[in-house]
Parts: C-alpha cells; structure tokens; sequence
C-alpha cells in the first residue's frame, strides 16, 4: 500500500485530508511540525508529501528543499490559505509537483494525489527484465528472440544521455521500456516526468510541458511551471509524441536542439537540461508525407530507437506472460486460480491480439475472476477472445486485405510510380468519410472512432480536398 505523508499545524486539515485520502486506500501519515515531517520523510519514505507553507517552525518552501535533497524524486503537493501568484511560482520552481490553494476540493486532492502516486511509482519502482516474479518491480516478460533484441537496446542505449524514440503498437509495453531506459540511466537519482501527448488538447499539451505567464490566455490567472522546466536534470517521457500540433512539435525541437523555451505569453528564454524519451504507436515517416509531422524532430527524437515487436509475433512469450498476468491478479482477488487448462492456452496461441499485452493482462484478470475452480477453462474467458480466436491462415485472407493487394497489383501494372502514397490517400478519403457519415459529420467524435487528434483529421481532409463536405447531410443513418 503506497503511503501519502500529511504535514500541515492544523489538526481539522490533518483530519478532513487523511479521511478523505483513506477512501482512496493509502495509508495515510500525519505530522504537525516541519521537523516532524522531515523525520518521516527520512525514516519511512512516503510516496508523496502533502505540505503546508506556514508551518510553526519552518517555512513549507525551505521544507520541499530539505525534502528534496533527501529525495529528488518525491512528489510535492504544497497546499495554502495564502495563496499567492508567487509563492506557487516559487513552490513549483523548488519542485513541487502541484499547488492547491486552501480551502482545498477534497476531490481535486483525490485526483492530484492520483496522480502524485502514479508518478512516485514510476520514479521509484523499476521495470526490470525476467520471468522471476519473486523479485521487485514491474516486469518485461518474455525470452523470444524479438524481446532479446529489446533488451539488448535498452541495454545500449540506457546510460547514454541520448534521446529515445520507442515504437510499438498499443499495449505492447513501450512506457515499461521507457522506465527501464531511465532506471538504468546516469539520471536515476533525478526526476522522470511523463505526460501523454494524446491525452490533452494542444493548447493545454503546450501549457504542461513549458508552462505559462499570468494572462496567456483565458483562465490564465497565474504564471505556471511546465514540466520541461520542473525536471530540469531530470528525464521526461512523452508518450503519443506523434498526436502534438505543429506549434507544440516547434518548441521540442528547440528544446532538442538548444535546451531553450520560452513559456506561453512569456519573453524570458529559460534554459533546461533534460533528456527526453519519446513514444508512439504511429508510423511517423507516414506523418511526415501527410504534412502531420516535423521531419526535422524525428531526426531528433531518434537519436535511438526501440522496436517493441506485437504480441502476435512472440506468441513463443504467451505462456509466460499468462502465468505472470496471473500471479498478479491473484493478489488482487479472493478465489484466486492456480492453472491454465490446456484448452484455454490453446485459445489464447490462437487469438489475434490486438490490443497486445495489456489485451492479454485484462483478459487473464477477467479469466480470474469468473474462474469457479482452481483451473481456468475456455468458459472464464471474454466472449471475443473465445469468438475470434481461430486457426491461423494467410494473414492477407484474414484481415479482409485481398483487395488492396489487387489494388498495388493493378497501379504496377499500369506502370504508376508512388504507389504507396496513393494507396494511403485512398484509404484515407474511404475511412475519413466512412466514420465522418457515421457520426453524421461530428470531427470530435470521428476522431475519437479514428484514434487521432482533431488537428490531424482536419489536416488529412484538407490535404484530401474535402474540409467542406457535408457528411452530416450525406449521412445514410437516420434517427427516430
């Protein structure tokens, strides 16, 4: 259980904190004084510090740089009734991670909390490489000839101060990788910040990473620190890099280039010195011939690159990875399964996996959960695992992909150069109105269908001449 330490002089702060933290289930620690939580910062090493700036013995400021020098790496929530633009700038500069004014929304604390925990655990718990579950930490598992070649990247590249750029699809493990290369790394003892690119809108993207002046823009009331300036000798992890707009892509490739950044609004050009691990589960070089992304950042986000392979191509890992999936499930159930039936592994080698190890970690916790005895049989698993799972044919056969290969043999027969180009275009304008009539003409919700960023679908329609088509109007649903 991950153990949040609570520093504040006033005993119904201390209380309506720790009772609303409890429901989140931490344990929770408590300290009236800075010295007191000094103390329990060195002899119980919490996972995060809620602090106080008034305190009867020391200023909260100069208590986050004792804390920090204990431990770089300990996230920092610094809470106050005197709230000011400047001490949040100060608090945020010294390295906390958040700054709550009081009286504090206990839910908002819930979810920085959250998000502190989350953060903490991938500062401290390594991700380490092996079958051996009896050891700490989260685990690569697999000894296939594919994830031997990974280990031996990380291996190389780990201690070199050199960006990263991981590739793989969804869910084949690239943020495992990417906390195995900082563990590893001569920036260990330093802070790892990550923040998903595809997870925020663009201006709020821009904002996290190089922060803000005071009035930047609407709700703007204060100046904040972005994370390139809070991990300042540290490492930052920028998962979904291929979703960042074409503005926010500027400002890394500076970063890249100079270690400089100026925040939103600002003038003053602030140095830093991180070094940035990159991932996604997109095929950039197709964003560059689309226009959607910088060729001159992928220079250099791929200083080294990292292959995660799919699921589908080590299946000789899939019996490991069960067992592995399934020693931790039982920790988090009450009838906890021992075994999997022959049967059932049968059905695993012979689904697809598109959603790769994190599909199978679900489907194994699903698995446990509807086991009655101790062995899971085929009826534990979700119905679209036992569904589509099949023998394997051609693959062209099985996705239904005969059409495009008729398609590449019709341009070479008709002697047409740029095939591939073309081939995505098409693709594109039958996709782009395909779900753009389903959702009658919606781009929010087809870029959610789509998986990718809004700016990137407006791009591709503009680039394909068809912005201004009313899709809502052509649409072949009706609605009662």
């Amino acid at each position: 259980m991950q153990r949040v330490l609570i520093v504040d002089d006033e005993p119904n702060v201390l209380y309506s904190f720790g009772r609303a933290l409890r429901n989140a289930a931490v344990e929770v620690l408590t300290a009236e004084t800075a010295a007191d939580g000094l103390r329990l910062v060195r002899q119980v090493r919490p996972d995060t510090v809620i602090l106080d700036v008034r305190l009867p013995d020391l200023s909260g400021l100069a208590a986050i740089d004792q804390i920090r020098a204990i431990d770089p790496r300990l996230p920092v929530i610094v809470v106050t009734a005197h709230s000011s633009s400047e001490t949040a700038i100060d608090a945020m500069r010294r390295g906390a991670l958040e700054h709550l004014p009081k009286p504090v929304d206990l839910r908002q604390l819930r979810d920085v909390v959250a998000k502190a925990l989350e953060l903490s655990r991938f500062q401290h718990v390594p991700a380490v490489f092996g079958d051996d579950d009896d050891g700490p930490g989260d685990r690569i598992v697999g000894r296939s000839e594919a994830m031997q070649e990974v280990y031996k990247a990380v291996g190389r590249v780990a201690a070199e101060d050199v960006t990263v750029l991981i590739l793989g699809e969804s869910g084949t493990g690239k943020e495992l990788v990417a906390r195995a290369i900082y563990h590893y790394s001569q920036r260990a003892d330093k802070p790892f910040l990550a923040i998903n690119c595809a997870a925020l809108p663009d201006a709020l993207l821009e904002s996290e990473l190089f922060g803000h002046e005071r009035g930047a823009f609407t709700g703007a009331d204060q100046r904040r620190i972005g994370k390139f300036e809070q991990a300042h000798g540290g490492t930052i992890f920028l998962d979904e890099v291929g979703d960042m707009s074409a503005a926010t892509q500027a400002k890394v490739l500076r970063v890249l280039q100079d270690g400089r950044f100026e925040r939103i609004g600002g003038s003053e050009t602030i140095q830093t010195d991180v070094r940035v691990l990159a991932a996604t589960n997109q095929d950039l070089d197709v964003k560059i011939d689309s226009g959607d992304f910088r060729q001159d950042l992928l220079y250099r986000l791929n200083g080294f690159t990292v292959r995660l392979p799919p699921l589908r191509d080590r299946l000789e890992d899939l019996p490991a990875l069960v067992h592995h999936f399934l020693r931790l499930a039982n920790h988090e159930v009450t009838k906890p399964a021992t075994s999997i039936a022959p049967s059932t592994m049968a059905l695993l080698k012979n689904y697809e996996w598109p959603g790769n190890v994190r599909e199978l970690q679900s489907v194994v916790k699903f698995a446990v959960v509807h086991a009655v005895g101790d062995a899971i049989t085929p009826d534990c698993l979700p119905e679209t695992c036992r569904r589509k799972a099949s023998p394997r044919s051609d693959p062209a056969a099985q996705n239904g992909l005969e059409s495009i290969g008729d398609y590449v043999k019709q341009q070479l027969e008709a002697g047409e150069s740029n095939i591939y180009r073309r081939l995505l275009a098409d693709v594109d304008r039958v996709a782009l109105a395909e779900v753009l009539r389903h959702v009658r003409g919606n781009q929010v919700h087809a870029s959610e269908r789509l998986g990718m960023s809004r700016t990137t679908l407006r791009n591709k329609l503009h680039a394909l001449g068809m912005l201004n088509d009313d899709f809502a109007s052509n649409s072949r649903h009706t609605t009662s």
